[in-house]
């Protein structure tokens, strides 16, 4: 999609800021808006749709998963050193740079936050009648 963005035949798509930014400073796309609540520390300068379509979100998140069953002791250090390496200013730097934004959570933060996606992208799909054929 990006490249026909780029070819011109694709008047527009949504994308991750990772993923259009170099291509945004290069000249070859054009960020019409970010898809945030707010403003990207990366793109300041870009409203974000939520300021013309009010509530509007639509944000690219990662998230590190274990094997259903992995003891509590080793997801919780493994989910020490990920909040750790997230702090680190250097690191934290650069993933701004890179248009990513370094956010930590919890296990059951990240559990509650995937429910809440969940929820709302299968609002969006059943309104969209969309039909999942097995």
């Amino acid at each position: 999609a990006i490249t026909d963005v780029i070819g011109g035949q694709m008047h527009f798509m949504l994308n991750s800021i990772p993923a259009v930014l170099p291509l945004a400073r290069s000249g070859k796309v054009r960020i019409l808006g970010t898809g945030g609540l707010k403003r990207s520390p990366a793109a300041p300068e870009v409203a974000t749709i939520a300021d013309t379509l009010p509530g509007f979100e639509c944000v690219t998140w990662y998230g590190v998963m274990a094997p259903a069953g992995t003891p509590a002791v080793i997801v919780n250090k493994i989910n020490a050193e990920i909040v750790r390496i997230l702090a680190d200013p250097p690191f934290a730097q650069r993933l701004i740079e890179l248009g990513s934004e370094p956010v930590s959570s919890t296990p059951a933060g990240l559990t509650q936050h995937m429910k809440k996606e969940l929820e709302r992208w299968g609002r969006v799909v059943k309104l969209a009648g969309v039909k999942i054929e097995r």
